[in-house]
């Protein structure tokens, strides 16, 4: 066996140590009379070590066996260990790169690694096809305040907020595609749920509209709930969450307008302004109305971005639509159909605090040579991450967190 002492405790002629690594704990003793006994009294927790001897069973051990070493060597001697009993989150922020060895975040990293793996196997069970988009962009997808912008050889440029102005030519050539990236949100927030830097699941297909679009949006997340309880089911129950609790949230999910979210939050006691978005805490009452995700579906038109079809039959709607997580997390995608009229999408931006649209010439163009009804989505990886571990922090879903007081280490 090869890892990293996590735990060491001794006691008369006994040296208990609890050896770490990527697919877990195992309890390992080594008695006095061992050759190796004396290092393994010597030796820090964090050294990384090589053990060889018998596995038998033992009740009483973490995972119902022990290992009784005959052989111990060093292969890394630790120095002291940093991370004791201070364990503030400020402090295990400062020294992420060592609590991520905790075996409690390994739990994290291997359910995140579950969901990357689903997301990629339901679309291409589903025929979509994976493409990549430019992380570099002139144009905004999003509000134009939360762009970070950088310096390209003299032009104006921006990190990318989402693929999605790209998915829509993209879509011309190959129909139904996904791409799962990292964006970029330069948000003044210092929520639970907020990252500057968080991967990106997104979709988009020709001939899909609204209604269609949120059953993709429904399977995709009820194939990642199935996946993560039948395959990490031991790394759920370290982080506290059911596998039988997760699988009662399977689809079909509720739709309920944002009208009719409106008036359930009037009645809850909540005051807000028509047309204003759902913040965190509007999300978390709604929350408790639904027992698994839920859609609010047609928010009124210019409460969302520019891109998003306005209702034929009622042009005070759009037709878009936010899946909002139970338990208080919040919301896990975001989509839409999308608009094709260009003049139409041209009085949006201006609408938006946009005075040139000459930066959005090349997607005009996609509506200009052949457009076709076509929607799409974004899901936050970290957010569905958070839920289904039910993490208190959206910093824990991800190895190294960019928020807006974080960029070290």
């Amino acid at each position: 066996m090869r890892g990293w002492i996590y735990r060491k405790r001794e006691s008369k002629g006994i040296v208990f140590l609890m050896l770490r690594d990527s697919s877990g704990v195992a309890q390992c003793v080594i008695k006095e009379g061992v050759k190796d006994f004396p290092e393994a009294q010597r030796v820090p927790v964090e050294s990384s070590v090589i053990i060889e001897g018998a596995v038998r069973a033992d009740k009483r051990a973490p995972g119902g066996y022990e290992v009784d070493i005959a052989s111990f060597k060093v292969a890394g001697k630790a120095e002291k260990y940093p991370i004791g009993k201070d364990v503030s989150p400020e402090f295990l922020l400062d020294v992420r790169h060592l609590a991520i060895r905790d075996p409690r975040m390994a739990a994290i990293f291997r359910i995140r690694s579950e969901v990357f793996g689903a997301i990629h196997e339901h679309f291409r069970s589903q025929g979509f096809y994976e493409i990549q988009s430019p992380s570099i962009t002139g144009a905004a997808c999003e509000g134009g305040s939360t762009l970070f912008p950088i310096k390209y050889f003299g032009e104006k440029a921006f990190l990318t907020q989402s693929w999605q102005l790209y998915a829509e030519a993209m879509i011309a050539s190959l129909e139904k595609i996904y791409c799962i990236a990292p964006s970029f949100r330069a948000e003044r927030s210092r929520t639970r749920r907020h990252l500057a830097e968080y991967w990106h699941a997104e979709a988009e297909a020709a001939w899909v509209q609204h209604d269609e679009n949120m059953g993709i949006q429904e399977s995709l997340v009820g194939h990642i709930i199935e996946r993560v309880a039948e395959r990490r089911a031991a790394d759920l129950a370290v982080v506290g969450r059911d596998p039988k609790e997760l699988l009662k949230m399977k689809p079909p999910f509720k739709r309920v307008t944002y009208e009719k979210a409106f008036q359930m939050l009037e009645e809850d006691g909540v005051q807000m302004d028509w047309k204003a978005e759902f913040g965190a805490e509007h999300e978390r009452i709604l929350s408790n109305h639904f027992s698994k995700p839920f859609f609010i579906t047609e928010f009124p038109a210019g409460a969302k971005a520019f891109y998003m079809k306005v209702k034929p039959s009622n042009h005070e709607v759009m037709l878009c639509d936010d899946m909002i997580a139970p338990e208080g997390f919040g919301e896990l995608i975001g989509g839409s159909e999308r608009e094709t009229n260009v003049e139409v999408l041209k009085k949006m931006l201006r609408a938006q605090g946009n005075k040139s649209c000459k930066a959005y010439e090349w997607y005009f163009d996609t509506r200009r040579y052949g457009s076709v009804p076509h929607s799409g989505f974004g899901m936050g990886v970290e957010r569905i991450v958070m839920w289904l571990c039910k993490l208190d922090h959206i910093r824990d879903a991800i190895a190294f967190p960019r928020m807006m007081n974080r960029l070290y280490p």
